[in-house]
């Protein structure tokens, strides 16, 4: 009976939110490509591919998560160079990541709808020794699908959120027996088990293996050497300049940084900011934001922006993907977004911090709560309560080379003794795979009843 009021109401809500669809369609673009991929039709080359081998099953969410996928295949492969995989999104932008990040013999793909035709043709067509997800998204519906194939079911790096903690508590009914499907539940901190042992989950399958996003790896130098054209090319001369860098920004963000560095790059012209928006299509909104608080805004793409006054200071706006992370190595100051109000969540500050970097960000970090605790352990990052306490803070930072090359190094300390999550991640998947009397790597069930 769940089962069945959970396909009518998501039904429902897949209806009501279809017009917010198509309008992300028309604004991202990108959006629109492969679209019959949600509803489990595949080109012909790409059905062919997903069936003529064994592949693991892969999914993220959006950006963030697709890194880190990314983190978990490339050690997976490191391991077995022979092991396939499939790589599924939900998102234009994390579909832009995981195109990048596939192997030659890896297949990119978006996650099916969570309608039961949608998801038995998506099963049906993709051969799966295993199912493993980054971080958190549970759709029942697919999950029951292929535990009922008798395909291993992993949560790597798995975290709940304060706001979501509440709602799975209430509504234990309905996801105890979606978490009780998965072979194993690997997760950030004791919190996060906490939470989903009060929502549900069987203890016994819970394993705290510590975040997996301590363990990136540095960018590569053709990355680096990208990152450094973009800067050069934006009128930012790295080595010479110094860098104040916003990173994944979203709205009011941008303004506030702005206004907080325009009497500081008036006293020292040789600090530039530069902007990298969490989501690129914003560029112009933010552009034209930006111009009429009196700035003269140059984007990275080239694309135009609005003019401004001479004598107006300038600021890269960079509206290009993939680029942020080897951003950060040219930054000698770093403000992670998505931390200050009315945005809520935080985007990843460890990147940053891993290349030993002064960070700052706002009191909205709820998405990084372990990562969050280390940092502020080890004094490694700066907080700050809201838009006039970023002003004064990066102020502070600005005027004092040693305090920021201090926090750096915490930083980069705090990121060295965190490391480890990846390997315990993999062998818990290894484990979870010989459990079900698999001889492969990491996650292949074979002929596995339920």
């Amino acid at each position: 009976m769940r089962w069945i009021l959970y396909n009518v109401l998501f039904a429902v809500a897949y209806a009501a939110m279809t017009p917010k669809f198509l309008r992300r369609m028309k604004k991202r673009g990108g959006y629109r490509a492969h679209f019959a991929e949600r509803f489990g039709r595949y080109e012909p080359d790409v059905a062919r591919r997903l069936v003529e081998k064994p592949r693991i099953w892969v999914h993220a969410v959006s950006v963030g998560e697709a890194n880190l996928a990314g983190t978990i295949v490339k050690e997976l492969r490191r391991r077995d160079p022979s092991a396939a995989f499939v790589l599924s999104t939900t998102s234009s932008t994390g579909r832009a990541v995981i195109e990048r990040l596939a192997g030659p013999d890896d297949v990119a793909i978006y996650l099916p709808l969570d309608f039961p035709r949608c998801v038995r043709r998506a099963v049906a067509a993709v051969n799966v020794r295993a199912l493993v997800l980054a971080e958190s998204e549970f759709w029942p519906n697919l999950l029951r699908a292929l535990h009922c194939k008798g395909v291993p079911l992993v949560l790597a790096n798995g975290r709940v959120s304060d706001r979501s903690a509440p709602g799975y508590r209430r509504l234990r009914f309905f996801f105890g027996p979606v978490f009780r499907l998965f072979d194993a539940l690997l997760v950030q901190s004791e919190l996060d088990r906490d939470r989903l042992v009060a929502a549900g989950a069987p203890a016994e399958n819970i394993r705290i293996t510590g975040s997996v996003k301590f363990d990136v790896a540095p960018p590569s130098p053709e990355a680096v050497e990208r990152a450094r054209g973009v800067l050069a090319a934006g009128g930012v001369a790295p080595g010479r300049d110094r860098v104040l860098l916003g990173g994944s920004t979203w709205p009011g963000e941008e303004a506030a940084l702005a206004a907080a560095w325009r009497p500081l790059a008036a006293a020292d012209p040789g600090l530039k900011l530069v902007l990298v928006p969490r989501h690129a299509e914003r560029a112009g909104e933010v552009a034209s934001e930006l111009s009429a608080a009196g700035f003269a805004v140059r984007r990275a793409s080239g694309a135009a922006a609005p003019a401004a006054p001479a004598g107006a200071p300038g600021i890269l706006l960079v509206d290009l993907t993939g680029v942020l992370f080897p951003l950060y190595a040219f930054a000698d100051l770093v403000f992670v977004g998505k931390t200050l109000a009315p945005n809520e969540g935080g985007q990843n500050m460890i990147e940053p911090c891993s290349l030993g970097k002064a960070v700052i960000c706002g009191p909205h970090t709820e998405n990084f709560v372990p990562a969050m605790a280390v940092l502020r352990a080890a004094g490694a990052i700066v907080e700050v309560a809201d838009a006039a306490s970023l002003s004064s803070g990066l102020s502070r930072l600005v005027s004092d080379p040693g305090e920021r090359a201090a926090l750096g190094r915490r930083a980069l300390a705090a990121v060295a003794a965190s490391r480890g999550a990846l390997s315990r991640t993999v062998d818990a998947i290894e484990a979870a795979a010989r459990r079900t009397g698999s001889g492969e790597i990491s996650v292949q069930a074979k002929g596995r009843a339920r």
